[in-house]
């Protein structure tokens, strides 16, 4: 059973970010009545994928990615889809402090009981790295007792290595049709691996259903340097 919570935050950098790590969660805090906000830096313009078939160009891919995170949040039921209008893979070199800035802002004005984004050094792309050092950076200004909990999805190669197991773990399988759903609404970046994915499902392959039956996060250790 999803934890109640009063708000959540979700803050990731691309159009389908959200849809494979924590689109579940998102719809399962929605249909428990729980408010939520998504918000997405950027367009993911520099996508490398054009749709498969190609049906897309690097001119007309904002737009395409624009109107398919609109689609994905009507998957999750979501209502509150925030475009933050800054430049996909260009976050590493945005200043720190308007980053800091930008997530302090949103927790100002939803005043969030948790928040879901990445680990800081276990994210991979430097956009997600850019996020999650933005995010853990507001949090740590917030005095303790008035801080957001914070769900870090981290998928590094030595991940478990070093972090363990995860420390959250929600069941989403009541909610796999939306959560396909989500990924399905992306589909210029998931086209090949919905694919496999839906072969997976249908051979009940471990590996394709960890996708549909969990999501795995980590809580951030607050008293850690970033």
């Amino acid at each position: 059973m999803i934890e109640q919570e009063g708000h959540v935050l979700v803050i990731f950098p691309h159009p389908d970010d959200e849809a494979f790590g924590v689109s579940g969660t998102i719809t399962s805090y929605i249909k428990a009545g729980t408010p939520v906000t998504y918000a997405c830096l950027t367009l993911g313009e520099m996508g490398r994928n054009l749709g498969m078939p190609p049906f897309a160009t690097r001119e007309s891919l904002p737009e395409i990615r624009r109107k398919e995170l609109l689609k994905a949040a009507e998957a999750m039921g979501l209502e509150d889809l925030r475009m933050m209008g800054l430049r996909d893979k260009t976050l590493e070199f945005e200043d720190d402090d308007k980053m800091k800035q930008l997530v302090s802002d949103l927790i100002e004005e939803l005043n969030p009981s948790l928040i879901i984004s990445f680990f800081p050094g276990y994210a991979v792309h430097p956009d997600h790295e850019a996020t999650a050092r933005a995010v853990v950076a507001a949090l740590k200004e917030i005095d303790p007792p008035r801080r957001p909990k914070l769900h870090a999805v981290a998928f590094a190669n030595n991940t478990e290595e070093d972090l363990g197991e995860p420390d959250v773990v929600h069941d989403i399988r009541h909610v796999q049709t939306e959560k396909l759903n989500t990924m399905r609404a992306h589909i210029s970046q998931t086209a090949r691996m919905l694919e496999m994915l839906d072969e997976g499902i249908k051979n009940n392959d471990p590996e394709a259903m960890k996708w549909v039956t969990n999501e795995r996060f980590y809580t951030y250790n607050f008293d850690e340097l970033v």
